[in-house]
């Protein structure tokens, strides 16, 4: 079998604007990427998951196998959801 050409998909891309301490705009960005699974010297190999950070000063890549991507996915759900909660129960005590 032949290696075939590894291309990079961006599945999504997530910007945030802000105003920095001079109150000028700013946006930061986090790009999610792709790289299939593939076999190499005749073994299958994962898939990468690529989170680029983007922002005014310049751009970092870290690079994520499959099971790491997924522990990270769970932490964050995980904690999204504390915050969620933690803004509701602001929100009823706002409201009594």
């Amino acid at each position: 079998m032949q290696a075939r050409e590894e291309k990079s998909l961006i599945e999504d891309e997530l910007n945030h604007w802000y105003k920095n301490e001079k109150g000028e705009s700013c946006r930061s960005g986090l790009r999610i990427e792709t790289d299939d699974p593939q076999l190499n010297n005749g073994f299958p190999r994962d898939g990468l998951i690529t989170l680029r950070l983007v922002n005014g000063i310049g751009a970092i890549g870290f690079r994520l196998n499959p099971d790491e991507a997924l522990r990270l996915g769970t932490l964050l759900l995980s904690i999204a959801k504390e915050q969620i909660n933690k803004k509701r129960g602001l929100w009823q005590r706002f409201e009594e």
